[in-house]
């Protein structure tokens, strides 16, 4: 998987990128998030973590993906904005410290084996400070240890992603 997205943020432009997801501005903007520090798990070319840097929020952005940081990188200098970027894997964590008051996940956790899955939700868990939001497409590895809200989705969509679902999640 580490391959093959690294290609292709090197040599092309994932469909997700370009700006910030819908539910975490409409989150931002009504106030529902508040700045903190956040952390965007995955980040891709980190339109994500841009919008919350531009928001008062200190970010810290992190992908398995060199090239997309490195994309990431430009991006965030072109924003004017300052975002920690690592280059790291949400399986097993070795540069991220700390918790965090909201964290961001668009994607990643739907392409990790059930293996990959169970590191995961034990290594993000530790990250999120009691009373965390946690804006996640996924939800069932996440009930026992967060209140969960679902915000929106789409299913059976013509291209991909073939369908998605956006929660909100708060540590308990």
């Amino acid at each position: 998987m580490k391959i093959f997205y690294d290609m292709w943020y090197r040599f092309g432009t994932p469909p997700w990128v370009g700006q910030a997801r819908s539910e975490l501005v409409e989150l931002v903007e009504a106030g529902e998030l508040q700045p903190g520090r956040a952390i965007d798990l995955g980040c891709g070319e980190e339109d994500n973590a841009i919008f919350l840097a531009q928001h008062g929020f200190q970010v810290t952005a992190v992908d398995f993906s060199r090239a997309a940081i490195m994309k990431a990188e430009a991006k965030a200098q072109e924003a004017g904005v300052e975002v920690e970027l690592l280059v790291d894997d949400l399986t097993g964590l070795v540069s991220v410290n700390g918790e965090f008051d909201v964290l961001v996940d668009y994607g990643t956790f739907d392409d990790l084996s059930r293996k990959d899955r169970a590191a995961y939700v034990d290594q993000i868990t530790d990250l999120a400070k009691p009373g965390a939001k946690f804006l996640l497409e996924v939800e069932r590895w996440f009930a026992g240890n967060f209140d969960i809200q679902r915000l929106a989705g789409e299913s059976d969509l013509p291209r991909w992603p073939r369908g998605w679902t956006a929660y909100l999640l708060t540590r308990r």
